[in-house]
């Protein structure tokens, strides 16, 4: 994948996609090649009250020296992100997530359905996130070999851009031996290659819960 060049902000005025923007406006800096989109997913709408609320978002960014634009949008909202990211050749979505409901643990949000369908980079802030900030990034390896060294592109392109150190992780979530096999020893090669001054470490965290061993280390690692 080339470097990103276009970001597809997902926007209904709501905290969570406001927060996005936030991030995503941040996010592109003082790059005046790039530009944000900003889709609006809505059955049923107002014409006026949309142009002038998006006005008005964007006269909130008076500095922002790149472009954003708005597109209306109807359906599925899923649907929606993935047919304008294929139709404007979108680089990386950023979106934004209040997480589940409280009453439907097992439900999925839309942020987290979009990221199972995407076939492109999907950034999810949740809405507590308080301040833009990139300077380190956690990469979660499993026991699988890096067969395709591609997919590597984007995080070298936002941790070269931000000077990031990226900290790998694998969780032992069952028995086995970590950390001694060929396809480790291949995996840590291609870190080493393609991150190079950027790679920090590669630790290896017994959990049986994945994803409290993630955030447990992402936390120890601020």
């Amino acid at each position: 994948m080339d470097a990103i060049k276009t970001i597809l902000v997902p926007f209904d005025f709501s905290k969570s996609s406001k927060t996005a923007l936030n991030y995503a406006v941040d996010f592109v800096g003082d790059k005046e090649d790039m530009k944000i989109i900003l889709i609006y997913v809505t059955n049923e709408l107002n014409m006026a009250m949309v142009k002038e609320a998006f006005k008005n978002t964007t006269d909130s960014y008076p500095n922002f020296r790149s472009s954003m634009q708005w597109m209306l949008s109807q359906g599925s909202l899923v649907n929606s992100i993935l047919d304008i990211q294929k139709m404007e050749k979108v680089d990386l979505v950023i979106m934004g997530t209040a997480g589940a409901k409280k009453d439907a643990e097992n439900e999925a949000t839309n942020t987290s359905a979009l990221i199972l369908k995407a076939d492109c980079p999907v950034l999810a802030i949740p809405a507590v996130t308080s301040s833009f900030n990139i300077q380190k990034i956690g990469l979660v390896l499993g026991q699988e070999e890096i067969d395709d060294k591609t997919v590597l592109s984007t995080l070298l392109d936002i941790a070269t851009r931000f000077n990031a150190k990226v900290h790998v992780m694998t969780i032992e979530n069952k028995p086995g031996f970590y950390g001694y096999s060929k396809i480790d020893q291949e995996n840590e090669n291609v870190l080493e290659y393609y991150l190079e001054n950027l790679y920090s470490e590669h630790a290896f965290i017994e959990n049986p819960d994945v994803v409290e061993g993630i955030l447990k280390h992402a936390t120890k690692k601020n």
